[in-house]
């Protein structure tokens, strides 16, 4: 378990809150239309990552992968980030956040869930109660660009109707019994426009043009050689 400290907004009124985390999920391939997320699974596949167990499915990381850091590190040059919408249970309530779940794509290829543990798992600082947005849902809108070559691209969007519902998000991954207090789950994320692979720097949002505010974070991605 550790703290992490989050600005809980609220009208435009920033109120910081410390969360204590104690465990990490990243749930995978929740998309609801099973076009769109057969595509996702196909463009894995490409890279010689098998097909899920079941869809969707819940991979456990350590909690202190998460991190607001601005930077981080990776082994080798075969990573990328991920734009997700992220769930927080705390007291009962639930916030909601913005997140990349970073994956070595290498492991990746032989190990899906030892691949969620390789590499730090980047959030915003910023976070909203579910309550306040869960009316429109749907409408909110994740985005992610990268910068590769020194050029910045839109590397994945999407509204949150192409994933499954809170609800059914959470009573599938935690048996009915609610996301538990202290849990950090990343939800699910959309097919990267031109296909998956790494930058030397990874931004991402998640919009809520109903509310008109994003949550925004960005990280350089430092990448450390790989000897032998």
């Amino acid at each position: 378990m550790f703290d992490l400290t989050f600005n809980v907004d609220d009208k435009g009124m920033l109120t910081p809150l410390t969360l204590a985390i104690d465990q990490a999920v990243i749930a995978g391939w929740t998309g609801r239309d099973p076009v769109a997320r057969d595509k996702h699974i196909a463009e894995l596949e490409e890279l010689g990552i098998a097909r899920p167990a079941t869809t969707p499915i819940y991979y456990r990381c350590s909690a202190r992968r998460i991190t607001q850091a601005d930077r981080i590190e990776v082994s080798g040059e075969n990573s990328s980030g991920e734009v997700e919408f992220v769930l927080i249970g705390w007291q009962g309530r639930i916030f909601v956040g913005c997140g990349s779940d970073h994956t070595d794509r290498k492991v990746e290829s032989y190990s899906v869930t030892v691949s969620k543990q390789m590499c730090d798992k980047p959030v915003a600082s910023v976070l909203w109660e579910l309550e306040d947005v869960i009316g429109h849902w749907d409408k909110m809108i994740l985005r992610s660009w990268a910068v590769i070559d020194g050029a910045r691209v839109l590397y994945q969007e999407g509204t949150l109707d192409a994933m499954l519902p809170v609800k059914d998000l959470i009573d599938r991954g935690f048996a009915g019994k609610g996301l538990p207090d202290g849990c950090a789950m990343f939800g699910g994320t959309f097919a990267a426009k031109g296909g998956i692979r790494p930058a030397d720097r990874f931004e991402f949002e998640l919009e809520d043009p109903v509310l008109k505010r994003k949550i925004s974070h960005g990280y350089d991605v430092i990448t450390m050689p790989v000897l032998g």
